[in-house]
């Protein structure tokens, strides 16, 4: 049987280009992260700058070769793969000595690992016999993490051959990014995030290791980032009706995460794991069912009590007392730690003055903001680099960036052929557009501003992967967008990856901020921001429709306040007057909201 990482967090996906070399770091720990297949052409000059460095024959893939990028992402996804085992091999060959990496490996292990107890008897073993002989039993029980990749669904942008056709589907970006990976010599999982994509998830039946082997094992596992458990359920089924399992259910905060922010309809984080873990069996047998027979479907057969399904969560987590609640409150496998690890130089690409400007972040630095072309809430770092090249290009009368990867032309607005909104052309026409279409000075200067809000991601979030590996492209900026999130408001130093473990596992403390609130709480006090803003911009009067929507968003904000007075004691392990002050501040969020009235805004 093969070994099992014993860490109890992950790293998620962050941004395009800070985690794409995560596991470069982490992985010989048996730390799991996830890497972007977004970017293909940073894929492209990363597996160029390793191989170079490395003395090893590098072979382009030029972006007009045929499938250039599903060969690119299998390229170099298959040069980290052979660069983890190589490290890999290389520690677990290292003697116990301490300063190590063998001894590193160990010591990173949570206390409540099994094997980091059979180290620690090890190392208090006084017989060298029978200490070696516990050293070859510790070797045998190590894993590399997980080297995981992340696919979000609605960056499926179709493409087009040199003759102005478009191409089949297969040759859209996502479907690309997905057969990348397919073909690669990885054994992990991928995450689709960013809901359902009913095409794309049809093709990962074209994929043999997507489906189970006759043990019930998996070469690559499907991995579902939900914000509810409708969502999980539903997308679970329609995956099982085509033979496909979904291994892992993602349950991330709707708004206390990083990067773009998929908001419920205020479902709050706290019921949403509750009910997983009260219907956790139900969404199990009801996939299963449906996955056998899709199984059968298909001419294949598994071993049925092979199959095995887990739960994680992430989004806002900050302290090891809150990854202990929901590992023991809510039965979750493993919690995903994001943000912080933009503060740790050896597992994540950022450059210096934008970590810099990361530790000096409060609260109000970090924002849900509209700059992203996707049309999505995306969390911004006020003052970025990226943000300012933006402004000055508008007050040089030059607004809008120039549109070179693409990988965001989704808007139809002005043309049949998709443009990206934060490109020059898009904004161009969007500027004539409103001029000609908008009289007054202060309603064209709100829609104004909003059409120029757009950044280009596409650069913004490699920008620092290619200057912290001194990849240097001839006109293309090296201005940086980041999008931590709201958490990383409380962390304010640079800290080594050791320092990061030993924080998510209370072994320190290195929280900077010690007001910080709960991490429910903070979710809350986002969602009603949330809400507030939402009604706001709802000019009155509103529509009968928008009417149903904010009832809907209140009552389900009301539910999750009784939730949360209901398991107090459970969930918030804090001292009597700070579980006051939660009461407190729970009970006049609730007034809040009970308190407001669409009385004079919904027309008659």
């Amino acid at each position: 049987m093969a070994a099992i990482p014993e860490h109890t967090f992950h790293i998620p996906v962050l941004g395009i280009g800070f985690s794409i070399t995560t596991p470069l770091a982490v992985a010989k720990y048996g730390i799991s992260s996830v890497m972007s297949l977004v970017d293909d052409t940073l894929c492209e000059d990363l597996r160029q700058h390793y191989l170079q460095l490395d003395g090893l024959p590098y072979e382009p893939i030029d972006a007009k070769e045929e499938d250039a990028r599903a060969r690119r992402i299998t390229a170099y996804l298959n040069m980290v793969k052979r660069m983890v085992d190589e490290q890999f091999i290389s520690l677990r060959m290292e003697s116990f000595d301490p300063g190590s990496e063998l001894h590193t490996y160990f010591e990173l292990l949570p206390e409540t690992s099994t094997v980091k107890a059979d180290y620690l008897k090890m190392l208090a073993t006084t017989d060298a016999g029978t200490a070696l002989r516990m050293q070859e039993r510790l070797r045998a029980t190590m894993a590399p993490g997980s080297i995981d990749v992340n696919i979000m669904t609605k960056i499926d942008k179709a493409n087009y051959g040199t003759d102005g056709a478009a191409l089949p589907s297969t040759d859209n970006d996502a479907h690309a990014s997905l057969r990348g990976f397919a073909l690669s010599d990885l054994e992990s999982g991928v995450v689709f995030s960013a809901g359902m994509n009913p095409r794309l998830y049809g093709y990962i039946a074209q994929f043999d290791d997507f489906f189970p082997a006759a043990d019930g094992s998996f070469r690559k596992k499907i991995i579902i980032k939900v914000s509810d458990f409708r969502s999980a359920l539903i997308q679970g089924k329609f995956l099982a009706k085509k033979g496909l399992w979904v291994s892992e259910y993602r349950i991330e905060s709707g708004l206390n995460c990083g990067g773009h922010a998929f908001a419920t309809d205020g479902y709050l984080f706290g019921p949403i794991l509750e009910e997983f873990k009260t219907r956790r069996e139900e969404l199990f047998s009801a996939v299963r069912e449906v996955f056998l027979s899709g199984l059968e479907a298909r001419g294949r057969s598994t071993d049925p009590d092979a199959l095995r399904m887990i739960v994680t969560a992430q989004g806002g987590v900050g302290t090891a007392q809150e990854q202990e609640i929901l590992l023991r409150r809510y039965d979750v496998q493993s919690v995903g730690w994001g943000s912080p690890f933009l503060l740790v130089p050896e597992a994540t690409n950022v450059d210096a003055d934008t970590r810099a400007r990361l530790c000096d972040a409060g609260e109000d630095d970090i924002y849900l903001s509209n700059v992203s072309p996707l049309g999505v809430p995306f969390n911004n770092l006020r003052g970025n680099s990226k943000d300012q090249e933006k402004a000055d290009r508008i007050e040089a009368g030059r607004p809008g960036s120039p549109c070179t990867k693409k990988f965001l032309e989704l808007n139809t607005e002005f043309s049949e052929r998709p443009q990206c909104t934060a490109s020059i052309s898009f904004i161009k026409k969007k500027f004539n557009t409103l001029k000609d279409s908008i009289p007054g000075p202060e309603d064209f200067k709100a829609a104004y501003d909003k059409a120029m809000d757009k950044v280009c991601l596409c650069e913004g979030l490699v920008a620092s992967a290619r200057s912290s590996h001194n990849i240097a492209i001839p006109k293309i900026s090296d201005a940086v967008s980041v999008c931590p999130g709201p958490n990383l408001a409380y962390f304010s130093r640079i800290v080594s990856l050791k320092e990061m473990v030993d924080h998510i596992y209370g072994r320190i403390n290195i929280m900077t901020h010690h007001d910080r609130p709960n991490m429910f709480i903070k979710e809350l006090r986002l969602y009603l921001d949330y809400f507030m803003k939402k009604i706001q911009e709802s000019f009155p009067p509103i529509s009968a429709s928008a009417e149903g929507f904010f009832t809907t968003f209140s009552n389900n904000l009301l539910d999750g306040i009784a939730y949360y007075k209901a398991v107090l004691p459970d969930i918030f392990e804090a001292t009597e007057h700070a579980r006051h002050a939660i009461i407190t501040e729970l009970e006049a969020i609730e007034e809040r909201i009970r308190s407001f009235s669409f009385a004079g805004l919904v027309p008659a």
